[in-house]
């Protein structure tokens, strides 16, 4: 795990969809060109998505790098330079994990208003999910069993390790890398983002966040709610807190 360096006043740890990718063209240009003028950001992806996703992405022009990834969901933790996975910051998520997948899998295989999703994840299995179908002794199940459930969007359904997901895995990775915890702002917009806003962060919820979200959030000034959407959301937010690159006392 690489050393970071240099005085760091913010530590943007940011969900993808809706998020660091929502917002207008303009406002997504605005942030990441922000981001690479300041070498005092850190930038965190935490996202649902998988690595080929993500390799795609930091390919495209104009979209900034990533320092370190935690993706899946919480449940992987990726160095940005190779989304190469940190063993040591995994090892707790592998453990409680357990291989779980064929089990899980057995599991929910019938239940009604599931639908596996493809793509093969490592310490998480992940369905999409109908709400009207979905029954609550399904959630049940899953949580019986000894996995956590989360759904998110109305559309996605994760069974994940016991006490793991994006707000626990981030807060290893600050109190790893010693990042100064109060800069760092956490970003999201869907249900699988509420334990960013758990952790006791700054943290915004942008614009445009699912309205289950907004119901469950922990009223606490640590917790903004912006105006804008996606990037320009988070832009917002970098002033409200005063996470600019001089520390005001």
């Amino acid at each position: 795990m690489r050393p970071v360096a240099g005085t760091i006043n913010l530590v943007l740890a940011t969900d993808l969809d809706g998020t660091f990718l929502g917002g207008s063209e303009a406002e997504r240009r605005a942030l990441y060109e922000e981001l690479r003028a300041r070498d005092d950001a850190l930038l965190i992806f935490v996202t649902g998505r998988d690595r080929d996703f993500l390799r795609r992405l930091v390919e495209q022009p104009g979209m900034p790098r990533p320092h370190y990834v935690i993706g899946d969901v919480g449940t992987s933790v990726f160095d940005g330079a190779d989304f190469a996975p940190i063993a040591t910051l995994e090892a707790e998520i592998v453990a409680r994990w357990d291989d779980a997948g064929d089990r899980v899998r057995a599991l929910l295989a019938g239940e009604p208003g599931l639908e596996l999703q493809p793509t093969p994840f490592r310490h998480r299995v992940s369905y999409y999910y109908d709400p009207a179908r979905l029954r609550a002794e399904t959630v049940a199940r899953i949580e019986a069993a000894g996995f956590d459930c989360v759904t998110s969007a109305d559309t996605f359904l994760d069974v994940l390790p016991r006490g793991i997901a994006k707000g626990p895995t981030l807060l290893r990775l600050v109190q790893a890398l010693g990042l100064p915890a109060g800069r760092v702002l956490a970003a999201g917009d869907t249900m699988n983002d509420l334990s960013l806003f758990e952790t006791g962060l700054k943290a915004v919820a942008v614009g445009n966040s699912e309205p289950r979200l907004r119901a469950a959030l922990p009223e606490t000034p640590q917790v903004y709610r912006a105006r804008g959407h996606g990037a320009a959301g988070i832009a917002e937010a970098i002033r409200h807190f005063n996470l600019l690159p001089e520390v005001v006392a």
